[in-house]
């Protein structure tokens, strides 16, 4: 129902600097018990957008720190082990072209050169292995290794400058290297004796250096993570202000206040939603004042064709009163057609009367002139002076005191009654209990009940269930004057469908009038 437009819509603009919520201390003196949105503006969502916005920087800086790591250590480790392993290689090679070992080879003296060999090692020391046809000699305890595999056999074989491997066993690294010793041979070149000496070099110095360096990167995240979070929540706080002032903002205009605004900073996207929402805001707030203004002229046009008819209207029903009186004396269609003037007239002056008592509904001119009466004894009242009382089941608790202005109780009760014999069936009921600190009126029909796209709009003004309805007779204002009368007392009325069928409408008004409920919860 449309209402006239309150204080806060004629407000000038207000700014919102910092937040576009209204103040605390007004948030939290709303007395309907809504969200409050100073503690909504406070509530810190567990995965909201400021948890998503610092997670995803955060996690935007674990990857390139942790891909800056990978690259790195992919990089120094390379260089460790390339830097040992030529180093090997080279200086093995150096120690095996050397030689010129006689031929058939004895075992004794290949140890011995062997041992020679071994204590040139360099990096790391060495154990070297020897391989000739089926004899097997080493510097070591062992004349064969593990770790030396046919791979390496068949390269070192195969050429003539000799090969070398990465193994890794039992998790321990380590690089093989074999070169055959070959004879020089004037035209014929370098010449492969058939006997290959073979390296093994432990590579657990270069894996600890290599371990230092991922413990260096794992130690080095951490702290880089903890010092990402600090631009993380600054980056966070720099979006999410902005959100939150269009939320306040949102909430307050959700409120009523079309006046609201917020400021706008920079021009970034989301300083252009900013002037999205003022110009929205701004739009809005004419169109509303434009209606606003357009429903005020309405009233103003009803009122007065209300005043205007009143005069008029007393002369005709006059009028019509005498002629109902003559009409017996006349011809059969004339008697008809007074009666229908005589009709007609009385539902135009229940309808001027009905825009009357609307009008002042809208113009915040209507007042409760309260007593302290009977319950029952009023509903029983207005039954008798309507002529319902054998038409109309009542059940009416004797002692029920309530304050209440008996004139506006006495619309209440006949609209829903006389809307209940209208358009519903009897028998029909009425009845009082008592709920607490509430005056529980209930009226209910026996008919088909409201049908539920209808519900919502019952207590519209002129609105009409079934649009072939055009004629009735009511003025189409009774069900809105009934709840702005209830209202006007503190209270509530609805509408239902009962489960055994039936329209029940329902009225709660405070026993102790208008703020009685809570003055006596206080």
């Amino acid at each position: 129902m449309a209402r006239a437009a309150g204080p806060e819509s004629r407000r000038g603009p207000r700014r919102f600097a910092r937040r576009a919520a209204p103040p605390a201390a007004e948030a939290e003196a709303r007395p309907d018990g809504a969200a409050r949105p100073a503690a909504r503006a406070r509530r810190i969502v567990p995965f909201g957008l400021r948890t998503r916005l610092v997670l995803a920087f955060l996690l935007v800086a674990a990857v390139s720190a942790g891909t800056t790591a990978a690259l790195t250590y992919r990089e120094a480790r390379s260089a460790v082990l390339r830097s040992a392993q030529d180093t090997a290689v080279a200086s093995f090679r150096e120690q095996v072209q050397t030689l010129a070992p006689s031929l058939p080879v004895e075992p004794d003296s290949l140890r011995e050169m062997l041992f020679v060999i071994a204590s040139k090692s360099k990096p790391q020391p060495w154990i070297v292995f020897a391989e000739y046809g089926s004899l097997r000699v080493s510097s070591g305890d062992s004349p064969t290794s593990s770790v030396i595999t046919a791979d390496l056999r068949r390269a070192a074989l195969t050429t003539t400058h000799g090969s070398f491997q990465r193994v890794v066993k039992d998790g321990v690294p380590y690089l093989t290297v074999g070169v055959p010793v070959v004879v020089r041979n004037g035209s014929a070149g370098r010449l492969p004796t058939g006997l290959v000496l073979f390296a093994v070099i432990r590579m657990t110095e270069e894996q600890a250096n290599v371990d230092a360096l991922v413990s260096a990167a794992r130690d080095g995240a951490l702290p880089g993570l903890a010092v990402a979070l600090i631009p993380a929540l600054l980056a966070a706080r720099s979006v999410l202000r902005p959100v939150r002032e269009l939320r306040g903002a949102a909430s307050s205009m959700g409120s009523g206040r079309l006046d609201t605004r917020i400021s706008v900073r920079g021009r970034d996207e989301l300083s252009d939603l900013a002037r999205t929402f003022n110009e929205s805001a701004a739009q809005l707030q004419r169109s509303v004042d434009e209606l606003q203004r357009a429903e005020a002229r309405a009233r103003r046009f009803a009122s007065d064709v209300s005043h205007e008819l009143r005069t008029p209207l007393a002369g005709m029903l006059a009028v019509t009163e005498v002629l109902d009186e003559d009409a017996g004396g006349l011809d059969p269609d004339t008697a008809r057609a007074v009666r229908l003037i005589s009709t007609e007239t009385g539902k135009l002056a229940v309808l001027v009367e009905d825009l009357m008592e609307i009008s002042r509904f809208d113009a915040r001119a209507a007042e409760l002139n309260t007593d302290e009466v009977d319950a029952a004894e009023t509903v029983r009242k207005t039954l008798h002076h309507r002529h319902w009382h054998d038409r109309v089941r009542a059940e009416l608790p004797e002692g029920v005191r309530v304050r209440l202005d008996p004139r506006r109780f006495d619309v209440v009760v006949a609209n829903l009654v006389g809307n209940a014999l209208r358009h519903g069936s009897e028998p029909v009921t009425v009845r009082l209990s008592v709920r607490g600190e509430l005056l529980v009126t209930e009226v209910a029909d026996s008919g088909p009940g409201i049908r539920p796209e209808v519900l919502p709009h019952i207590f519209e003004r002129f609105y009409k269930a079934d649009a072939a309805r055009t004629r009735s007779a009511g003025s189409g204002l009774g069900l809105a004057i009934t709840q702005e009368n209830v209202r006007l007392h503190g209270g509530t009325v609805r509408a239902w469908n009962a489960p055994d069928g039936g329209a029940v409408f329902t009225v709660e008004i405070p026993l102790r009038g208008p703020g009685g409920a809570q003055e006596a919860m206080a």
